[in-house]
């Protein structure tokens, strides 16, 4: 597996950081945000280090649709997958970006509004 040693998300795949998983398949692992936007807010990562979604798209075939595939796992399991729900990836600081790995954001569960920022 590939991993930064300081990155936040590497410690959660790892199991130095506590988080509240909801979902994991073999390449991919999902967990609640500490500090959640919607009453349903999942993140949704490749628990290989990819620092954006740039990254992971140029990076390797295949895992980017992985990544879609857990979103959209998490949102029928969250019960959100009927009504709605947004898939966000922040690429980069100025777009919101504050872990450098790579993560998808779920959200739903209440109406959302657009634009987002």
């Amino acid at each position: 597996m590939v991993s930064e040693a300081d990155c936040l998300f590497c410690r959660i795949v790892a199991e130095e950081i506590p988080a509240e998983i909801v979902h994991e398949t073999g390449r991919t692992l999902a967990f609640r945000d500490i500090d959640p936007k919607a009453p349903t807010h999942v993140l949704v990562i490749p628990k290989d280090h990819y620092p954006d979604a740039a990254a992971l798209a140029a990076a390797d075939h295949g895992l980017a649709d992985e990544v879609i595939k857990a979103a959209h796992a998490v949102a029928e399991q969250e019960g959100i997958a009927g009504s709605g729900y947004r898939l966000v990836f922040n690429t980069g600081a100025q777009a919101g970006q504050t872990v450098f790995h790579v993560h998808g954001h779920v959200l739903g569960g209440r109406g959302l509004s657009w634009p987002p920022g």
